[in-house]
């Protein structure tokens, strides 16, 4: 029964912009399968009321449908496809930011045996499951809220939290708590892929970017591989690549500067690696882009 009213109030409340009155709350609602596009994950809770979604990251493939969730707990370059959408049936989605702070927090008033052991190695930064019915009934009460403005201040933070302490909880549990664990393995990771998103642009060691993390080499390596299914360097090339494309919308004709500006010496090599990583030449994308054809949901792990 959830779900049947998860799906009516996503399509009642569903917007172009994707957002709602609270805050870190989107809705995803889109009556076509659309190419597959690139965009950062940001740290999200994603469920899929109607229709499904594929979200790549490296190597690694994620399909989640209705009754499931996607958790993001790193900041990832992802490319992400609606699938099964059309205008009969739309594909229909929640997404909600998840907060380390606001996790940490309960953590630190959770009592003795209210959580299960965490796992202190890394977990894949992306993981599906089956959202549990104490879950769904949780967002549903959250977004029966956007009906109710005068009661959304009082009741919208326990809603959250309960709906955080159900995921803590839940069979990824363990990867969520990490996202509110100072020193857990994520943490150090999501530290590097800060940096590295931060100076994208600069050539790097990857001996001082694990340093900077607090890590040896060898888990340095061993862990982001297995948070990000990339290396560092495989994971600056797609940062790099994803902020190219971005510059192209405001300057389709000057590829050898934006090529430049993210950190390519050679315009033949910043070529050929953008085409190897979205399908066409950065002239062509350049064209496509300022034409509108990435605005779509289909492009966020959102969900």
């Amino acid at each position: 029964m959830s779900l049947d009213e998860l799906r009516e109030l996503l399509d009642r409340h569903a917007r172009p912009d994707l957002a709602t009155a609270v805050e870190g709350v989107r809705i995803c609602k889109t009556d076509h399968a659309a190419a597959p596009q690139t965009s950062m994950s940001g740290t999200v809770l994603a469920v899929i009321a109607q229709g499904r979604k594929r979200l790549a990251l490296g190597d690694r493939f994620y399909d989640y449908g209705p009754g499931q969730y996607l958790i993001a707990s790193v900041d990832l370059p992802v490319t992400g496809h609606v699938i099964d959408a059309d205008a009969g049936r739309p594909t229909l989605g929640f997404g909600m930011s998840l907060e380390p702070a606001a996790i940490a927090e309960l953590l630190l008033q959770a009592g003795p045996g209210d959580l299960p052991r965490s796992v202190s190695a890394a977990r894949p930064g992306i993981a599906v499951s089956t959202a549990p019915a104490v879950l769904l009934d949780a967002i549903v009460r959250l977004l029966r809220l956007l009906d109710r403005p005068q009661d959304r201040k009082a009741l919208v933070p326990l809603v959250k939290r309960e709906i955080l302490w159900r995921l803590m909880t839940g069979e990824q549990g363990d990867v969520v708590r990490q996202l509110g664990l100072a020193d857990s393995s994520l943490s150090h990771i999501t530290r590097a892929v800060r940096w590295i998103r931060e100076n994208y642009a600069q050539p790097f060691r990857v001996e001082d970017v694990a340093s900077l993390s607090g890590m040896s080499v060898s888990a340095f390596h061993r862990n982001f591989q297995a948070v990000t299914a990339m290396s560092p360097i495989q994971f600056q090339k797609h940062i790099r690549l994803q902020a190219a494309r971005l510059l192209l919308a405001n300057s389709p004709n000057d590829i050898t500067g934006v090529g430049n500006r993210v950190g390519y010496d050679s315009p033949s090599q910043f070529s050929r690696e953008y085409r190897r990583q979205f399908g066409v030449a950065p002239s062509h994308d350049a064209v496509r882009i300022r034409g509108g054809a990435d605005a779509d949901c289909a492009a966020a792990a959102l969900p």
